[in-house]
């Protein structure tokens, strides 16, 4: 299963400018998602962080990770409709930097699920290169 950026938004609440999800290009409802965030120079944090040396900040990295992860958990049949929200992040690594004109693949394998709590295994890429992994705990809300 594949969305694009106006079926993301039916599903997430995230506008401009924190909307960190370009398109979805595979999909298991309730399993495993991966997306795709086009970094480019444009994004509103790259002209303080840093001046002269654009790099995508880590935390920014983790919220594309989240709003990714929720995406699956927000299309299967007990949840559609809600809202999901970061419950924590676990285990964190960044193993390197993100700039502008890289292509950030994000994936997210749901690892555990009890009533409204998920819990899922990220990962995120540039080309071949794993730069960022966590475990995240998704809470579905009404």
């Amino acid at each position: 299963m594949q969305l694009n950026v106006q079926q993301i938004m039916e599903v997430i609440p995230n506008r401009y400018p924190i909307m960190m999800v370009d398109k979805v290009i595979e999909m298991e409802p309730g399993k495993h998602v991966v997306a795709i965030k086009n970094v480019t120079y444009n994004e509103h944090f790259f002209p303080g962080h840093f001046p002269g040396e654009p790099v995508m900040p880590g935390v920014l990295i983790l919220e594309a990770l989240a709003q990714t992860g929720s995406i699956p958990l927000l299309m299967s049949e007990e949840f559609k409709g809600k809202t999901g929200y970061l419950g924590g992040i676990d285990k964190v690594k960044f193993r390197q930097k993100v700039v502008p004109g890289d292509v950030l693949r994000m994936e997210m394998d749901i690892i555990k699920q009890k009533r409204n709590i998920g819990v899922g295994k990220a990962t995120a890429w540039v080309e071949d290169k794993k730069v960022c992994e966590a475990l995240m705990t998704f809470i579905i809300g009404a």
